[in-house]
């Protein structure tokens, strides 16, 4: 089983909007046998929260499930549970490294360094464009899946 976790600040817009993107995007490839996916926050800030309601409103115009979804903190211990630890922006980068110090995750990506945009994923909590956010997060989500398809499930 591979298992993905993508990260944000408070894990209401966009690690939530990129888990349920990439949990249709397995199921559509029927790989939910072989891909475990979940979201975290490097803050305290949303524990127990849905997503926001733009990024609810942006997966339901997309039809995305967002069922179950509640928001929670990254801890240690994810860097053990998971394979692929994906965070949003380069200062969340900074936080997962922070917190599991010498436990340096091999695979704690960037996501959009799996594009072609080298950048940050901008975060519509501050920026309300949850449009450009949702279609950063399908592109980079299939460049995840790709990838683990090739490097993971093929082995």
């Amino acid at each position: 089983m591979t298992r993905v976790l993508f990260v944000c600040l408070g894990n209401i817009c966009r690690s939530p909007m990129a888990e349920a993107v990439f949990r249709k995007l397995v199921a559509d490839e029927q790989l939910t046998d072989q891909i475990e996916v979940d979201s975290a926050g490097t803050s305290d800030w949303h524990i127990g929260k849905s997503p926001h309601t733009g990024t609810l409103a942006k997966l339901a115009e997309y039809e995305v499930s967002s069922e179950g979804m509640v928001a929670r903190q990254l801890t240690v211990k994810d860097a053990e549970d998971f394979d692929y630890i994906i965070g949003m922006d380069a200062e969340n980068i900074g936080n997962i490294r922070n917190l599991f110090g010498d436990n340096n995750h091999q695979r704690v990506i960037r996501f959009l360094d799996l594009t072609r945009h080298q950048k940050d994923v901008p975060d519509p909590y501050f920026t309300g464009d949850f449009q450009e956010t949702y279609d950063l997060v399908l592109e980079g989500c299939q460049a995840l899946l790709d990838l683990i398809k090739k490097e993971d499930i093929t082995k």
